[in-house]
């Protein structure tokens, strides 16, 4: 689920029993606002007087979000490759977004959990604030990010529906037959009903 505590406050409430798993692209997508974004601007702000490297700094916010082994064109791989060479602080963020995934590909919560500590004692000492500030709100998410060892799911697949029923929406401009918007529903996701 989402890492929104008022999700987890509902399940808790309606099905006391149920194991919170908190997924990786909610996780990411958070690390993405509160680290790389606030980080790159920190960054940005810190070399006012050097154009250049601010420059290099303010239009690489899609570059650092990207996974390195999804990034085609040479010149973007050159131009990430100079920036991390070039900036300490956005390496340390951008090689901790990658070692942050690697804890959801762990089965085991103990050595999942050993991981973790090794993850948030690296975030801690970065000296970057906003990495630092993200690891420790993060650790009050641990259960659920374990809970992933046990219950390895995903809302990817969710997500993707409710994309497609958003667009589905917005191409009819909002419909007023409830009915006809259910059959074009099952219309984009034909199978078994």
């Amino acid at each position: 689920m989402d890492m929104n505590a008022a999700y987890a406050l509902e399940v808790r409430r309606h099905c006391p029993n149920a194991q919170i798993v908190y997924d990786l692209f909610h996780v990411l997508a958070k690390y993405g606002r509160e680290v790389i974004d606030r980080g790159r601007i920190d960054e940005a702000n810190r070399l006012r007087a050097d154009r250049p490297a601010r420059r290099l700094i303010k239009g690489s916010r899609w570059l650092l979000l990207r996974n390195a082994e999804n990034i085609e064109r040479p010149q973007d791989r050159v131009r990430l490759s100079e920036l991390l060479q070039a900036n300490r602080a956005l390496l340390k963020v951008y090689l901790l977004k990658d070692d942050l995934k690697a804890l959801w590909s762990y089965r085991h919560a103990g050595y999942a959990r050993r991981f973790w500590l090794q993850w948030y004692r690296r975030a801690s000492h970065s000296r970057v604030k906003p990495l630092q500030r993200f690891a420790h709100r993060l650790k009050a998410y641990l259960h659920g990010i374990l809970s992933h060892c046990r219950w390895p799911l995903g809302t990817n697949l969710v997500e993707g529906i409710n994309n497609r029923i958003k667009v589905i929406k917005r191409m009819a401009y909002g419909f007023r037959d409830d009915d006809y918007f259910f059959l074009k529903i099952r219309a984009a996701f034909p199978g078994d009903r």
